[in-house]
């Protein structure tokens, strides 16, 4: 909590002073960090005529909206230096990592800290290879979407549908400290999930891909890497002794190492928020998933894509831009909430794409990517606001190896699942316990109103407080027009 400030005051803390009364307040800094609950002390008399719902007299609130500067939790998972373009695993940087490791290695860094010993890998690959199996009954879950459906709609609804599968797994179940008790029975709960999950993850995602094919699906092949696993689901058509192409088979476990983590992006912080009520960890990944899904987070590298093909080629190229600068058009593929730079992710990626274009043939739309880099890159206007280009090019060698673009972020979401669950075991195992976030509000609507008899009221002419009127066709138009007992 803050203090009222004093002369011999410790350096490392905030003086703060309320010119409403005067005082003086030491807010202490830790990790140059200031605490939000310390300017709760900060409390000043209600003014004459000042709404109640300020809350004037219970201290200050921290108004962040979209946390552009709200730390919410410590963690010792991953860092990121925005201005510098630096992105580091568990102090690793990602550049070593995408050279030397490769997915499930680093996905065992990320979760548990280090590095593992060579019997410590083998481990970990052994039991997450043996939990992608998924119960019989998952055929009757996925053919009963719709053949249209998108994928990540598929993929969201299949991780909580599996969580059903598991009541030993379920605090609301088993009791709400199953996974904070901290104790060896407690750890070995939590990484029993981790198999599960980061083993399913590839399985559930190609029976999404398949079932949109109208293809049988596969059983899990065990001989086979993570990737190359993932990659024989998705394209065994009972060929004998059939192997993934090595280079794509590569190729897609770095982009999975790349994509393994990020801090708390929209999707990692979704799932904190959501594990915070000590829910099953199947439905925190999937409310993580669902997250991912918008266009401004794990859908954007299909976002890019669409947007290089409405562009067509590279001469129109600067007519693209002027419509980006007049605001008519959507520039997506660059700038990023948090480098500044280019994303050191970008760099790789591209070394990446050339080698998965030697295999598929060159992209089409590279020249336009490429065209459209350059242009922006010297232009002022986007210099000027740091839009570099960002990692979700990544989506032109997706686009190369094949895959339809709606299941691009499905690519992103089943490396991530590492990053999300790295989260809630820090967060299940963390000193103090878990408490269930509950972020304050500013209140700024009406004050105490007293409610009025429906035929006293005046109809309301704002658009933003008026229900609108849908246009309906089909069976629902004509059931209006048709007759009947009880018709409204």
């Amino acid at each position: 909590m803050g203090q009222l400030a004093n002369p011999n005051a410790n350096t490392e803390s905030l003086t703060v002073i309320d010119n409403r009364t005067g005082k003086s307040y030491a807010i202490p800094i830790l990790n140059n960090t200031v605490s939000a609950t310390a300017f709760k002390s900060i409390a000043a008399p209600k003014k004459p005529g000042e709404r109640d719902e300020n809350e004037t007299t219970k201290g200050l609130r921290v108004s962040d909206k979209g946390f552009l500067n709200t730390a919410v939790i410590q963690s010792e998972i991953t860092y990121i230096d925005g201005e510098a373009g630096i992105l580091r695993y568990r102090g690793y940087p990602i550049e070593q990592l995408a050279l030397k490791s490769n997915h499930l290695e680093t996905a065992y860094l990320l979760i548990y800290g280090v590095l593992p010993s060579k019997e410590q890998y083998h481990n970990f690959r052994l039991e997450v290879t043996r939990h992608r199996v998924v119960h019989a009954d998952a055929e009757g879950f996925f053919r009963s979407f719709r053949y249209d459906a998108h994928p990540m709609a598929i993929l969201t609804s299949a991780f909580a549908y599996l969580g059903s599968y598991y009541s030993e797994a379920n605090p609301s179940l088993q009791g709400q400290k199953l996974y904070t008790k901290g104790d060896a029975e407690s750890l070995e709960m939590i990484d029993r999930q981790i198999y599960r999950l980061i083993g399913k993850a590839t399985t559930l995602a190609a029976m999404a891909y398949r079932v949109r094919q109208g293809r049988e699906f596969v059983i899990p092949p065990s001989h086979l890497s993570y990737t190359g696993s993932f990659l024989y689901m998705m394209d065994h058509m009972g060929e004998e002794n059939y192997t993934p192409n090595p280079v794509l088979e590569k190729a897609l476990d770095v982009l999975f190492l790349l994509h393994a983590d990020h801090e708390l992006n929209a999707s990692c912080t979704t799932v904190l928020q959501t594990a915070s009520s000590l829910v099953d960890p199947y439905s925190a990944i999937a409310a993580g998933c669902a997250s991912l899904y918008g266009p401004l987070h794990g859908g954007a590298n299909e976002a890019v894509i669409r947007m290089l093909i409405s562009i067509g080629s590279p001469e129109n190229v600067p007519a693209f831009i002027q419509a980006v600068k007049k605001r008519e058009k959507t520039l997506s593929g660059f700038g990023h909430r948090v480098y500044k730079t280019s994303d050191p992710r970008s760099f790789i990626v591209r070394k990446t794409a050339d080698e998965v274009f030697k295999v598929t043939g060159r992209d089409a739309l590279l020249d336009t990517a490429m065209a459209l880099h350059d242009a922006a890159m010297k232009d002022e206007y986007f210099v000027r606001r740091k839009l570099a280009p960002n990692v979700d090019f990544c989506g032109l060698i997706y686009r190369a190896m094949g895959f339809p673009l709606d299941f691009f972020p499905v690519l992103f979401a089943v490396p991530r699942v590492v990053g999300w669950l790295a989260h809630w075991r820090q967060m299940m195992i963390q000193e103090g316990g878990v408490k269930i976030w509950r972020p304050r509000q500013v209140y700024v609507g009406p004050s105490k109103r007293d409610y009025e008899p429906i035929d006293s009221r005046a109809p309301s002419d704002s658009p933003r407080t008026v229900a609108t009127a849908v246009e309906h066709s089909g069976i629902t138009k004509r059931t209006m027009l048709a007759t009947f007992k009880g018709k409204l």
